[in-house]
């Protein structure tokens, strides 16, 4: 019968006890109302396990006001104790119904465990008794060979003394045949030649001895099947361990806590537990296989050292008693905790209100997930104390929201179903400005950037044309510039570049998907500021889509200031020193955009990040 119509059944036969009682009650309750009113007139109440006491009235008359007098006080005594019996059974039923509910899907877990316990067990069992017929058939055959090879020396044996026993025969007949011709022979000179010779013969014949007894047994001495080795295997352990599935935060960089079940009442001295690393590099050929190591516990469980860090392990049991050894458990796969991730700091960006932090997984297993660690500077707390964590980050990137004026102490750590790493180096990120680095990978190959990442260099010397083929289509190959990293949050930005007299540039922003081979300022996906030196003067343009606004600057610029406002769809320029605005493009900005830094001719400039914006940049 399925579990589900035994369920079922019994909820209903709960059901009519419900109801049956509910009934008995209505009519107890009726009764007592009839016989204090003394009246064909009467009300009556039901009880429902659902609902509250409710009252009817009858229609069948309406009650004189004497009765209805005499019997007030009785009828609310009897009602109240009628509707405080009717909730007492109403809990007891539901509390019944609710054990029975919960026992009933307890029984379900039971018989999927007892279908999976048996299933498991069974298999175990077949293949034992499987691995007991074959040993037996391989003992058949090995004393059917042993047999075979006692009969074929017997009939050897047989055989060569039946060879000897007619080569006697031939020499009997032999002796015979010639002593009747010497006796025969009629010239007595001949006879007593040949007598004497022949003689001989017959007297060394008569000494030789002839062995007439068998040379082998009729018996065959190998003995029947004593196979005490297979009994104690029938006797043995025939239930195989099962390795528990590897439980979260259960191991480190170096060891693996394992756990594993016996379904059985054997009584076991031993399990020996197996394990080796699983590399995936590792040839097809047996002989170049890894070390198999082994551990011997009392226990189901054993913690394993002296691993690889972030290393896939192949793990297998046996247990032993007095019987023999059982057969061992499935293969099972731990992982070792993975090794700290490298945060890579220059490629890591921060504004005000965010920081994006950037790092290698250092691991050759991928890993599961990442969790950022940070903490505010300057709380008191001890640098071991964490605030926060974003925790479950897929992917080696993580943009984080911050209060705009803080510093922060940040980390990661790798994550796998082993646990945790251990905490990466920490970095200190500043949100009083924007921080960004440049971007190497668009850079022109004309371009030379310093080892801080800030310095752009443009030199005189001209490249061979071997060297201007681009393998890499994110560089630059017109515009001799380079696009900076950007956080992408859009907010307030502000950085500054520094420039000399005698140097052509380009500086701006300009989408990520803006061409690389046209010049900043000459598409609609840049805008920038460009200097231009001429015979007379300075000349400065503000370029977007290739027109620029006729401007006029009267001070060489030496450190310019860029303020980016997504919000209200800004880009300006001023001069720092003169704190002066210099020009401002009004777009609406539909996509992040990077900063961008050209060189017209030979010269360098200088980006300078992580500065607090100036109270006139966004006013």
């Amino acid at each position: 019968m399925d579990l589900h119509d035994i369920r079922g059944g019994r909820l209903d036969v709960i059901t009519e006890e419900a109801e049956e009682l509910s009934r008995e009650s209505t009519n107890m309750a009726d009764g007592g109302l009839r016989a204090a009113r003394g009246v064909s007139t009467f009300q009556r109440f039901s009880v429902d396990t659902d609902e509250s006491l409710c009252f009817e009235p009858c229609e069948d008359g309406l009650p004189s006001p004497i009765g209805a007098e005499r019997g007030l006080h009785g009828d609310v005594f009897e009602v109240a104790e009628a509707e405080s019996d009717g909730v007492t059974i109403r809990k007891q039923l539901q509390g019944k119904v609710t054990e029975m509910e919960n026992f009933a899907s307890h029984l379900e877990e039971i018989f999927l465990t007892v279908e999976e316990n048996f299933g498991r067990q069974e298999q175990h069992l077949e293949q034992h008794y499987n691995d007991v017929l074959q040993t037996l058939s391989q003992r058949c055959d090995d004393r059917a060979a042993g047999l075979e090879e006692e009969k074929k020396g017997k009939l050897e044996a047989l055989y060569k003394q039946l060879l000897a026993c007619g080569q006697a025969m031939d020499v009997s007949k032999e002796l015979i045949e010639t002593a009747q011709e010497v006796y025969r022979c009629p010239d007595e000179r001949l006879f007593l030649k040949a007598v004497m010779p022949t003689m001989r013969r017959i007297e060394e014949f008569a000494e030789e001895q002839v062995d007439l007894t068998l040379a082998t047994s009729l018996e065959f001495n190998t003995p029947l099947a004593n196979l005490p080795d297979v009994k104690t295997m029938m006797d043995s352990i025939n239930i195989v361990p099962v390795i528990n599935p590897q439980t979260p935060n259960s191991a480190t960089q170096t060891s693996l806590r394992v756990c594993w079940s016996l379904f059985s009442d054997d009584t076991v001295e031993y399990y020996e537990l197996y394990y080796r690393p699983v590399l995936e590099d590792t040839p097809a050929d047996s002989t170049c296989a890894p070390h198999v190591s082994k551990v011997r516990v009392k226990e189901t469980h054993c913690m394993v050292t002296d691993l690889l860090p972030n290393a896939q392990y192949e793990l297998w049991v046996t247990a032993t008693n007095t019987t023999g050894i059982s057969p061992a458990s499935e293969k099972t796969l731990y992982v070792t905790v993975p090794s700290p991730p490298v945060i890579k700091q220059r490629e890591c960006a921060s504004c005000p209100e965010a920081a994006l932090i950037r790092w290698e997984s250092g691991n050759t297993d991928p890993v599961d997930s990442y969790t950022v660690e940070l903490r505010e500077t300057g709380t008191g707390a001890p640098e071991s104390a964490i605030a926060e964590s974003v925790v479950a980050v897929p992917t080696c990137q993580c943009l984080i929201q911050l209060q705009a004026g803080r510093r922060y102490l940040i980390c990661v750590r790798a994550v796998n179903i082993g646990g945790p790493s251990s905490r990466s180096e920490v970095i200190s990120v500043s949100t009083t400005g924007t921080l960004f680095s440049l971007l190497e990978d668009t850079a022109h190959p004309c371009l030379c950037i310093s080892e801080d990442g800030f310095t752009i260099f443009y030199g005189e010397e001209e490249l061979p044309i071997s060297a201007m083929a681009l393998e890499d289509n994110n560089a630059f190959t017109r515009c001799v510039a380079v696009l900076g990293g950007l956080i992408p949050v859009r907010g307030r930005h502000y950085w500054e570049v520094e420039v000399d007299d005698g140097t052509e540039f380009r500086i701006g922003v300009a989408s990520e998907d803006t061409e690389r081979n046209s010049y900043l300022g000459a598409n609609n996906t840049s805008w920038c500021m460009r200097h231009i030196l001429t015979p007379a003067r300075h000349k400065y343009e503000f370029l977007h889509n290739g027109w620029s606004p006729d401007l006029r600057i009267t001070v060489n610029p030496v450190r310019i200031g860029v303020a980016l406002d997504y919000e209200r769809g800004t880009l300006s320029f001023f001069n720092v020193a003169l704190e002066q605005h210099l020009h401002t493009f009004q777009c609406h900005f539909q996509n992040h955009v990077q900063p961008c830094f050209g060189l017209d001719n030979p010269g360098a400039l200088t980006v300078h990040t992580g500065i607090e914006a100036p109270k006139y940049a966004f006013a």
